[in-house]
């Protein structure tokens, strides 16, 4: 049966309106309202059903942004199968659009006629304008989030696109409502929204794989480790969302800007001593020419490398064969002998597919085999892209320092060091918030449903964090006896979706 569904905008604070609009929002799939499209990719034609714009909690703050976008391949409604899926079958691909920790659109199967990724904030690119502070660089065409839509539809996927709130959204009355943790409870909202639909639509919500590239990616790493984590549930709550489980089968994460009460640290133990920057992509500032770091920037990284040191080594973490992972004071050990191990596997991988190592001095190759990094040298090659510290400045003026800002506070400090060592008037944030948006503090934590498969990509040419980020993660979630594939891709930057084919390999041998 047709249902209407009614909007209501309503404002924090503004009862008498919300009584005035009192009907929520239905929670139940209208699967008999939809529209039919005609895709095309690599000369193959694909029909699907697109559900667009589909609310997916009871009580929205903002209906821009807290809406989906759902696509099913015709072929499961009558009967047929793709890929080898059915309608049963069909796992169900959760693409997000956030970049920069900013507020994202759900992505759609329109093509990007620029034929670029969009700045990852889930808005296309304005010629001529600089992209909002934080959003990773366009350095490199790649395939756009349209195309990863239409290549999940074809290889037989049901697709299903949230949109998020972010940093920077007010609402009528001036208020913040997109501060941490409204973007994952965005996204574990539309996870249940899918599992509480699950009967009336194709596909397998048991199998929801997460897919995100940088502060996407960290929210898909977030979503994947915190499954059914009673801290948030009193947001869930106040947003009407449904009452299912909103834990996933599996996530895909690229370069995720993730653990940001360690990733100053984690930077300056990667950068540090290298003191020369340049920040990167065609619309950052100074990009031309390389600049020093003060020495009140430099004695900041000292100290930042530091507290690194004793992080890793209170993780407790092992490698693969049992071994325990540490660094000693000058910060070397097994941990960095690990790090180096996955710039190693990725020059091999692409010595064996004919890339020419010859201009990467810092790579020792003996018949056809990668036996050696220089890895000091590797680390002045990729070069420093960020001052210290790189995500809680003591200014105040690094995106992150604005996700954890309040309804009414535009940013804060997040970390004890930048609150120690603020150099502004300045607020700190909540504890509880900021372990809410770091997926560290979950990851086997009895009662957390966390996500037992796991994709993590991170070029080996990223500078936007450091590679000890993406390490640990992968680390901790083998230690917890969860599948993890982590690789650095050589040469590749901060981007993501570079790799679909591989990607969709990796699902189909999770999935099947």
């Amino acid at each position: 049966m047709k249902k209407t569904i009614i909007l209501c905008a309503i404002s924090i604070g503004s009862i008498a309106t919300a009584k005035a609009q009192s009907q929520a929002v239905s929670l139940k799939l209208d699967t008999s309202t939809f529209q039919s499209q005609e895709l095309t990719i690599e000369g193959k034609t694909i029909k699907v059903r697109a559900f667009e714009n589909r609310i997916y909690v009871s009580n929205p703050v903002d209906t821009a942004y807290q809406k989906m976008n759902i696509y099913i391949p015709e072929a499961y409604f009558n009967n047929q199968t793709v890929n080898g899926y059915t309608a049963q079958t069909a796992p169900i691909f959760f693409p997000n659009k956030v970049g920069g920790y900013m507020p994202a659109k759900p992505a759609t199967t329109k093509d990007n006629p620029m034929g670029m990724r969009p700045p990852m904030n889930g808005e296309m690119p304005t010629m001529g304008n600089r992209p909002p502070e934080g959003l990773p660089p366009m350095r490199e065409r790649m395939p756009s989030k349209p195309l990863t839509v239409v290549a999940a539809l074809a290889r037989g996927y049901v697709v299903a696109s949230p949109g998020v709130r972010g940093r920077t959204l007010k609402d009528q009355n001036g208020n913040f409502t997109g501060k941490a943790p409204a973007g994952i409870v965005d996204l574990k909202a539309a996870v249940r929204y899918l599992k509480f639909n699950d009967a009336v639509m194709p596909g397998d919500a048991n199998k929801i794989i997460s897919n995100g590239t940088s502060a996407g990616g960290a929210m898909s790493t977030l979503l994947g480790a915190t499954g059914e984590a009673l801290d948030y549930e009193p947001y869930l709550n106040a947003i009407g969302a449904a009452k299912a489980s909103d834990a996933i089968f599996a996530v895909s994460a690229y370069c995720p800007i993730t653990n940001l009460e360690q990733a100053d640290m984690t930077y300056e133990w990667q950068f540090n001593g290298i003191n020369t920057y340049k920040k990167g992509g065609p619309f950052a500032k100074n990009n031309a020419q390389p600049q020093e770091l003060t020495a009140d920037q430099i004695k900041v990284s000292n100290e930042l490398k530091e507290l690194f040191l004793d992080y890793l080594n209170s993780l407790q973490l092992k490698d693969k064969k049992g071994n325990l992972l540490s660094l000693d004071k000058n910060g070397n050990g097994t941990f960095k002998t690990l790090v180096q191990s996955y710039v190693m596997a990725s020059a091999q991988k692409a010595l064996d597919s004919g890339v020419d190592l010859s201009e990467f001095p810092f790579v020792k190759v003996a018949q056809s085999k990668v036996v050696g990094l220089d890895y000091e040298a590797y680390l002045i090659f990729i070069g420093r892209q960020k001052t210290p510290p790189a995500f809680d400045a003591l200014d105040l003026s690094s995106p992150e320092t604005q996700l954890f800002g309040t309804t009414t506070i535009d940013n804060q400090h997040f970390t004890p060091f930048s609150k120690t060592h603020s150099t502004v008037t300045a607020t700190t944030a909540d504890d509880q918030l900021v372990k809410m948006m770091n997926p560290m503090h979950y990851i086997g934590v009895s009662g957390v449903a966390t996500s037992k498969h796991w994709r993590i990509r991170h070029g080996s040419n990223d500078k936007d964090t450091g590679l000890g980020i993406s390490v640990m993660l992968a680390t901790l979630l083998e230690n917890n006896n969860l599948q993890v594939d982590l690789a650095l891709p050589w040469q590749k930057p901060h981007s993501g979706d570079y790799d679909l084919e591989e990607l969709f390999q990796w699902i189909d041998g999770i999935c099947k």
